[in-house]
């Protein structure tokens, strides 16, 4: 039988790993807000709030624990109602989801794992103090700075095709990217590979301006590029969480996921990455 994980919010980023664990043989249980989940079969899940623990029998024969559970108005909760519960389990390995968003705004230059925080937005801010909870649990943590997020789902590629595309240019702005499916492959790595203390900065080997990303999703689906849009005519219609994303101006180096993990990733650039959605979608359209 093999090794137990117990995953702290199975959403987007935590079924993939879930799934790819168990192709691997691993047990996984974990969490929603609801307690359901429809497609992981054989995941035993729990609801999980601040105000809802999982009961402490969930945890056990757990050897990995993960979190991708985002920190609210009070702090990490998964920290908060279950820490004491976690660390008398000695899970051989903690893993956290950050972000590399609480780097803060570098003028589009390069930050890696020494580069000290520094955000600008007040989720960042929320992120940093929940690294913290985290760093002070005296568990052995591995922290994932993760990049902006695609994948199956998640993409240009979708945003295209429902119309929602925009081809936003802010002069000199740069973005870090990771498919979702290696964020898995760090994470297995790491598993594999135990360095308690160890920051991870998550992304691919190309970052780009997000109006770029926008033009190659339409190059790949044939379609007409919706019109350049001038930052000074879009900011007006952005919202704040949007005109946040566009604050910060930064590369990610991933150099340590490479070398100290040895992760190979499945999608270097996000050409890759939208090239394997797109066909994806052609095979599902011609399959149906």
């Amino acid at each position: 039988m093999g090794e137990k994980i117990f995953v702290f919010g199975l959403g987007y980023s935590g079924k993939t790993v879930a799934r790819a664990l168990l192709d691997r043989g691993w047990i996984v249980a974990g969490t929603t807000r609801s307690g359901r989940v429809d497609d992981l079969p054989g995941v035993e899940t729990f609801a999980f709030d601040r105000d809802h623990p999982v009961p402490d029998s969930a945890l056990d024969g757990v050897s990995a624990i993960l979190s991708t559970v985002p920190p609210d108005a009070e702090g990490d909760p998964v920290v908060a109602t279950m820490g004491h519960a976690l660390r008398m389990r000695q899970p051989r390995w903690v893993g956290y989801l950050s972000t590399t968003g609480l780097y803060g705004d570098h003028g589009g230059g390069w930050v890696d794992e020494t580069t000290p925080p520094d955000p600008t937005q007040d989720r960042s801010r929320r992120r940093l103090e929940a690294e913290q909870s985290w760093q002070e649990s005296g568990m052995p943590l591995h922290m994932f700075r993760l990049a902006g997020i695609y994948g199956p789902g998640r993409s240009a590629i979708e945003q295209v095709l429902s119309g929602t595309a925009r081809r936003i240019n802010k002069p000199g702005q740069m973005f870090s990217r990771i498919h979702v499916e290696d964020i898995a492959r760090s994470v297995l790595a790491s598993l594999d590979r135990p360095a308690p203390g160890t920051i991870y900065n998550l992304c691919d080997d190309d970052p780009a301006p997000p109006q770029d990303v926008i033009l190659h999703a339409c190059s790949l689906l044939g379609v007409e590029p919706p019109a350049e849009i001038s930052w000074d005519e879009a900011r007006a219609s952005l919202s704040p969480m949007a005109l946040g994303f566009y604050a910060d101006n930064k590369r990610v180096s991933n150099r340590r996921m490479r070398e100290e993990l040895g992760v190979e990733l499945a999608y270097p650039s996000y050409r890759d990455g939208l090239a394997a959605i797109a066909r994806g979608k052609r095979s599902t359209s011609q399959s149906g």
